[in-house]
Protein backbone atom coordinates (compact mmCIF):
# COMPACT_ATOMS: atom_id res chain seq x y z
CA UNK A 1 0.00 0.00 0.00
CA UNK A 2 1.58 3.27 -0.92
CA UNK A 3 1.16 6.12 0.95
CA UNK A 4 2.69 10.11 0.55
CA UNK A 5 5.88 10.40 2.52
CA UNK A 6 4.31 13.27 4.32
CA UNK A 7 2.14 10.20 6.41
CA UNK A 8 5.16 8.33 7.45
CA UNK A 9 4.56 8.07 11.10
CA UNK A 10 7.28 6.50 13.86
CA UNK A 11 6.66 2.68 14.78
CA UNK A 12 5.40 2.36 10.70
CA UNK A 13 7.53 -0.76 8.68
CA UNK A 14 7.78 0.63 5.58
CA UNK A 15 9.62 -1.25 2.44
CA UNK A 16 13.07 1.12 1.22
CA UNK A 17 15.39 -0.17 -1.79
CA UNK A 18 13.85 -3.68 -1.71
CA UNK A 19 14.24 -4.13 2.18
CA UNK A 20 12.12 -4.08 5.56
CA UNK A 21 12.48 -0.96 7.70
CA UNK A 22 11.34 0.12 10.97
CA UNK A 23 10.74 3.83 10.76
CA UNK A 24 12.14 5.25 14.23
CA UNK A 25 11.69 9.34 13.77
CA UNK A 26 10.32 11.31 11.25
CA UNK A 27 11.16 14.87 10.68
CA UNK A 28 9.12 17.65 8.26
CA UNK A 29 11.57 20.41 7.09
CA UNK A 30 11.27 23.35 4.85
CA UNK A 31 14.07 25.08 4.83
CA UNK A 32 13.91 28.84 3.00
CA UNK A 33 12.97 28.94 -0.41
CA UNK A 34 13.96 25.02 -1.04
CA UNK A 35 11.05 22.47 -1.53
CA UNK A 36 9.92 20.57 1.85
CA UNK A 37 11.15 16.94 2.97
CA UNK A 38 10.92 14.64 5.55
CA UNK A 39 13.75 13.33 7.33
CA UNK A 40 13.46 9.87 8.65
CA UNK A 41 15.57 8.03 11.06
CA UNK A 42 15.48 3.75 9.97
CA UNK A 43 16.51 0.46 11.35
CA UNK A 44 16.91 -1.87 8.54
CA UNK A 45 15.37 -5.24 9.94
CA UNK A 46 17.25 -7.83 8.15
CA UNK A 47 20.72 -6.23 9.30
CA UNK A 48 19.88 -4.02 12.07
CA UNK A 49 21.55 -1.10 10.79
CA UNK A 50 20.40 2.51 11.62
CA UNK A 51 20.42 5.48 9.11
CA UNK A 52 18.68 8.62 8.09
CA UNK A 53 17.32 9.26 4.83
CA UNK A 54 15.73 12.02 3.01
CA UNK A 55 12.18 11.85 1.12
CA UNK A 56 10.58 14.22 -0.88
CA UNK A 57 7.38 14.95 0.28
CA UNK A 58 5.45 13.72 -2.52
CA UNK A 59 7.67 10.54 -2.54
CA UNK A 60 5.57 6.74 -2.42
CA UNK A 61 6.48 5.36 0.37
CA UNK A 62 5.14 1.40 0.61
CA UNK A 63 3.84 0.71 3.79
CA UNK A 64 3.94 -2.87 5.03
CA UNK A 65 1.14 -4.38 7.13
CA UNK A 66 2.30 -6.84 9.46
CA UNK A 67 0.44 -9.47 11.79
CA UNK A 68 0.69 -8.91 15.16
CA UNK A 69 0.13 -11.92 17.57
CA UNK A 70 -0.13 -11.15 21.57
CA UNK A 71 2.50 -13.17 23.12
CA UNK A 72 4.29 -13.41 26.46
CA UNK A 73 7.92 -13.27 27.58
CA UNK A 74 9.04 -16.33 29.25
CA UNK A 75 12.72 -16.94 29.15
CA UNK A 76 15.87 -16.21 27.46
CA UNK A 77 18.47 -19.27 26.35
CA UNK A 78 21.71 -17.71 25.53
CA UNK A 79 20.75 -15.32 22.38
CA UNK A 80 17.36 -16.51 21.52
CA UNK A 81 14.38 -15.52 23.06
CA UNK A 82 11.64 -17.68 23.93
CA UNK A 83 8.06 -16.12 23.42
CA UNK A 84 4.57 -17.83 23.71
CA UNK A 85 0.90 -17.58 21.90
CA UNK A 86 -1.21 -16.52 24.47
CA UNK A 87 -4.08 -18.25 22.35
CA UNK A 88 -2.67 -22.10 21.11
CA UNK A 89 0.60 -22.29 23.50
CA UNK A 90 3.16 -22.29 20.80
CA UNK A 91 6.41 -21.08 21.03
CA UNK A 92 8.50 -18.50 19.09
CA UNK A 93 12.28 -18.30 19.61
CA UNK A 94 13.75 -14.65 18.23
CA UNK A 95 17.40 -14.32 18.62
CA UNK A 96 19.08 -10.95 19.88
CA UNK A 97 19.60 -9.34 16.48
CA UNK A 98 15.92 -9.36 15.77
CA UNK A 99 14.93 -8.19 19.43
CA UNK A 100 17.81 -5.49 19.25
CA UNK A 101 17.37 -3.33 22.31
CA UNK A 102 13.90 -4.68 23.50
CA UNK A 103 15.93 -7.10 24.91
CA UNK A 104 16.49 -4.63 27.97
CA UNK A 105 13.04 -4.80 28.68
CA UNK A 106 11.78 -7.95 28.88
CA UNK A 107 11.61 -9.86 32.10
CA UNK A 108 9.56 -13.11 32.59
CA UNK A 109 5.82 -12.99 31.93
CA UNK A 110 5.93 -10.03 30.18
CA UNK A 111 2.39 -9.57 27.68
CA UNK A 112 3.75 -8.39 24.50
CA UNK A 113 2.82 -8.16 20.71
CA UNK A 114 5.58 -10.09 17.74
CA UNK A 115 4.95 -8.76 14.69
CA UNK A 116 4.80 -11.21 11.95
CA UNK A 117 6.04 -10.58 7.78
CA UNK A 118 5.03 -13.58 5.25
CA UNK A 119 5.26 -15.70 8.14
CA UNK A 120 8.29 -14.49 9.42
CA UNK A 121 8.76 -12.91 12.92
CA UNK A 122 10.58 -9.38 12.32
CA UNK A 123 10.02 -7.69 15.60
CA UNK A 124 7.84 -7.04 18.85
CA UNK A 125 5.95 -4.38 20.18
CA UNK A 126 6.49 -3.25 24.00
CA UNK A 127 4.35 -2.34 26.03
CA UNK A 128 4.70 2.09 26.81
CA UNK A 129 5.67 1.67 30.24
CA UNK A 130 7.45 -1.71 32.23
CA UNK A 131 8.16 -2.48 35.40
CA UNK A 132 12.00 -3.51 36.13
CA UNK A 133 13.68 -3.88 39.91
CA UNK A 134 16.86 -2.09 41.20
CA UNK A 135 19.69 -4.61 41.77
CA UNK A 136 22.44 -2.47 41.83
CA UNK A 137 23.22 1.26 42.96
CA UNK A 138 24.29 3.93 45.37
CA UNK A 139 22.97 3.81 48.95
CA UNK A 140 20.04 6.27 48.63
CA UNK A 141 19.84 9.70 51.05
CA UNK A 142 17.09 9.60 53.46
CA UNK A 143 16.43 13.37 52.83
CA UNK A 144 16.79 13.32 49.07
CA UNK A 145 13.58 14.59 47.16
CA UNK A 146 12.76 14.79 43.66
CA UNK A 147 15.89 17.12 42.07
CA UNK A 148 17.54 17.38 39.00
CA UNK A 149 20.30 15.13 40.68
CA UNK A 150 20.56 11.77 39.42
CA UNK A 151 22.50 8.60 39.70
CA UNK A 152 23.27 4.95 37.41
CA UNK A 153 20.64 2.49 38.52
CA UNK A 154 21.55 -1.54 36.81
CA UNK A 155 18.18 -3.00 36.54
CA UNK A 156 17.50 -6.64 36.27
CA UNK A 157 17.66 -7.29 32.83
CA UNK A 158 21.14 -5.16 32.31
CA UNK A 159 19.38 -1.60 31.47
CA UNK A 160 21.10 1.33 33.37
CA UNK A 161 18.38 3.81 33.49
CA UNK A 162 19.27 7.32 35.98
CA UNK A 163 17.25 7.73 39.18
CA UNK A 164 16.23 10.13 41.70
CA UNK A 165 18.63 9.44 44.77
CA UNK A 166 16.17 7.97 46.89
CA UNK A 167 15.72 5.23 44.73
CA UNK A 168 17.59 1.90 46.72
CA UNK A 169 18.28 -1.85 45.56
CA UNK A 170 15.68 -4.14 45.21
CA UNK A 171 12.79 -1.38 44.58
CA UNK A 172 10.54 -1.71 41.41
CA UNK A 173 10.46 1.59 39.41
CA UNK A 174 8.73 1.92 35.98
CA UNK A 175 10.74 2.86 32.33
CA UNK A 176 9.74 4.46 29.73
CA UNK A 177 10.15 1.82 26.89
CA UNK A 178 10.87 4.57 24.19
CA UNK A 179 13.23 6.54 25.63
CA UNK A 180 14.60 4.23 28.37
CA UNK A 181 13.71 6.92 31.24
CA UNK A 182 12.92 6.30 34.65
CA UNK A 183 8.96 7.37 34.99
CA UNK A 184 8.64 6.82 38.84
CA UNK A 185 8.52 4.18 41.37
CA UNK A 186 6.18 1.19 41.24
Amino acid sequence: MAIPATQMRPGMIIKHNNDLHLVFTVEHRTPGNLRAFIQAKLRNIRTGAMFEHRFRSSDPIEKITVDEIPMEYLYQDGDSYCFMNTENYEQTHLSKDTLGDSVDYLTPNLQIKVEFYDGKAVGIELPQIVELTVVETEPGLKSATASSVTKPAKTETGLVVQVPPFINEGEKIRVDTAEGAYLSRA
